[in-house]
């Protein structure tokens, strides 16, 4: 179990990947992503991962689902637009009873100033759900250890496709410059 120390609090990143080595995943799935850059860097860093830049984020659902099978244990890191890109394959971890956690840095809420990025991000908890993805989100630092290890547990005891939504008031809002 993660502490929720202030250390854990500001230093999320770190976190979820002291979280990722704890239950031993190997294989990270990602679309490059500002978000989650700090800890994209980690686990390249970790000569035990291996790490999969992907085209798309539907290849990651295929690396997971494969990964799996081939005995290693993956995580899928996304932005909430990629979420959108990957509705149908989202229902073979559901179907196959694949363990299938994904890292999701949300787009689309809390100070959004890109009107294009607000339909899927208000739709990503929905959509995730309506695939059978047990979706749990945290909107401070502080909640991030929690969220991110039920997702994982969650995910390997039950063999299920399980999302942790990581809020807007944690990465931050884009601006490009925009007020």
């Amino acid at each position: 179990m993660v502490s929720t120390t202030a250390s854990a609090a500001t230093d999320w990143p770190e976190t979820i990947y002291s979280l990722l080595k704890q239950y031993k995943v190997r294989q990270v799935a990602l679309v490059p992503d500002a978000g989650h850059s700090r800890l994209i860097k980690r686990c390249i860093a970790d000569n035990d991962m291996d790490v999969v830049t992907l085209t798309t984020e539907e290849e990651g659902v295929a690396m997971m689902l494969g990964g799996w099978l081939g005995g290693a244990r993956g995580v899928l890191l996304m932005q909430s637009s990629g979420v959108g890109n990957c509705i149908n394959m989202l229902s073979l971890g559901a179907l196959h009873r694949t363990p299938m956690p994904m890292l999701v840095t949300m787009r689309g809420d809390y100070g959004e100033f890109n009107p294009a990025q607000v339909p899927m991000g208000q739709a990503t908890q929905t959509v995730l759900e309506a695939m059978g993805t047990l979706v749990n989100r945290a909107d401070k630092a502080e909640d991030i250890g929690a969220a991110v290890e039920a997702t994982l547990k969650f995910a390997y005891n039950t063999y299920r496709p399980t999302a942790t939504l990581i809020g807007q008031r944690i990465i931050g809002a884009k601006t490009f410059g925009k007020d």
